[in-house]
């Protein structure tokens, strides 16, 4: 069953126009986590020369970083396994092509002799453990 929608149009639309794609919340923490463990200034943001555009680029590393969101991304957690009520289909099918469009980028990007790391949102609740991945990655 679809419920109506508490907005009209011209606002739904301004709240969607509303959701950044670049220098979110989440992708900010990302990079504080990055300089704390001293790569600051080493990094590029949004590769667009780079399929799926990460987030952070070390190019000289041949590294990139991507920072999803767990809802818009499809993530097995808690978030991102919520479906929405309204608008089911459209949401799932916009999900599942979200996944298909990342799944493709990193394949290309490994083709490429990149290494990427996908950091989830969820995943940045615990700072030492986030850092701890970073390092790992980076330093490898």
């Amino acid at each position: 069953m679809m419920r109506a929608d508490v907005f009209s149009p011209e606002q739904r639309s301004a709240a969607m126009r509303a959701v950044k794609s670049a220098d979110t919340h989440p992708e900010r923490i990302v990079r504080k986590a990055v300089c704390e463990i001293g790569f600051q200034r080493r990094y590029r943001l949004h590769g667009t020369g780079l399929p799926g555009k990460p987030d952070l680029v070390f190019a000289p590393m041949r590294k990139a970083i991507f920072v999803h969101g767990c809802f818009w991304h499809g993530h097995a957690c808690k978030r991102g396994a919520r479906a929405p009520k309204d608008n089911a289909g459209y949401w799932s099918t916009k999900i599942a092509r979200n996944r298909d469009r990342d799944a493709a980028a990193l394949a290309t990007l490994a083709q490429s002799g990149w290494a990427a790391l996908v950091v989830w949102e969820c995943e940045l609740r615990e700072a030492a453990a986030l850092k701890q991945e970073l390092r790992r990655f980076l330093s490898s």
